[in-house]
């Protein structure tokens, strides 16, 4: 079974694109294991097939893993974060870099999504781009060239909110990323991590990564050329294709978040959330009547009426 992703774009910023693209050999993970994956990603990634069907819990049998270099954990409020990498300056530096970052991380994930999640939180940085293409799911170089980190787990039971060895694998590209990059990955990838247990393994990836950027990137107005395009929803597809089709998409599925949250609160967005990506789903537009109290047309209509507005 292919690997269900979920992305971080690394570019986060349309100020600092040029920045990013210079970085763009960033390749997360550690640990050459075939994985059950959810990714937060630098520019985007694929998702699983998606059958409309609850499925089973998925349990993938580790490959060989090269030895890390683990430190002492950190504790943050009541939970315990473990850091491990390949050992080196570079790499400890990273990890004493996430480690800074990780209160405010948490505690954004926990103000919008709620505190019922894994106590437990792994980090690891990754050796080796193969390392890391081996942990995303394989294939070519250039699907993951854009990627900054990803989230994986050895088992994933949504229908009884079961996650088992889940992780957070940063690329060794990833220490060169600013420091507000940095922050913003780190925050994408913890609410992947924090809704893991509550997300279908075929859910609709855009939302679940517009929801995640929703939580970690500042609001920023929406650029001039974009907002007399015609709305419409995001989708896998364009997710999924390396270059700027990936990066606009991300940004559509960021906006249409945060024109959610801004027009019927952010407790709505979360349920809507749960709605679409949740263990059983349903369509956007059904979950937008059911949630929102609002037709499709209504919803385009008004998204629309926000992208032009600029929020």
């Amino acid at each position: 079974m292919p690997p269900a992703r979920f992305t971080t774009p690394a570019v986060t910023d349309r100020s600092r694109r040029r920045q990013y693209r210079r970085h763009r050999r960033w390749l997360p993970v550690l640990l050459a294991w075939v994985f059950v994956v959810e990714i937060a990603v630098a520019a985007a990634v694929p998702l699983d097939a998606r059958n409309g069907r609850i499925r089973p819990a998925q349990l993938v049998a580790p490959a060989h893993s090269r030895p890390t270099a683990g430190r002492a954990p950190l504790i943050v409020g009541d939970r315990q974060v473990r850091l491990i990498g390949p050992g080196g300056p570079t790499a400890d530096r990273l990890l004493a870099r996430i480690a800074s970052e990780m209160r405010t991380a948490i505690e954004k994930v926990e103000a919008f999504w709620g505190v019922d999640w894994s106590r437990d939180i792994s980090v690891l940085v990754a050796g080796s781009d193969d390392e890391f293409r081996a942990a995303a799911g394989g294939g070519p170089p250039s699907q993951w060239a854009d990627i900054a980190a990803v989230t994986v787990a050895d088992r994933i039971d949504p229908a009884h909110r079961v996650v088992a060895g889940q992780r957070m694998v940063f690329a060794p590209g990833a220490a060169t990323m600013s420091d507000s990059a940095l922050r913003i990955v780190l925050t994408h990838e913890l609410f992947h991590y924090a809704s893991r247990a509550d997300t279908a393994l075929d859910a609709p990836q855009w939302l679940a990564e517009g929801t995640a950027d929703f939580v970690a990137r500042p609001d920023t107005p929406v650029p001039a050329e974009a907002r007399s395009q015609p709305v419409s929803l995001p989708s896998d597809i364009d997710l999924n294709t390396p270059g700027p089709q990936r990066s606009v998409a991300y940004d559509r599925a960021w906006w249409f978040a945060r024109f959610v949250a801004g027009t019927f609160g952010a407790p709505k967005l979360r349920a809507y959330y749960l709605a679409v990506c949740g263990v059983a789903h349903v369509e956007p537009f059904t979950a937008a009547r059911d949630v929102l109290d609002i037709d499709s047309v209504g919803l385009l209509g008004r998204w629309q009426q926000w992208m032009v507005g600029g929020a």
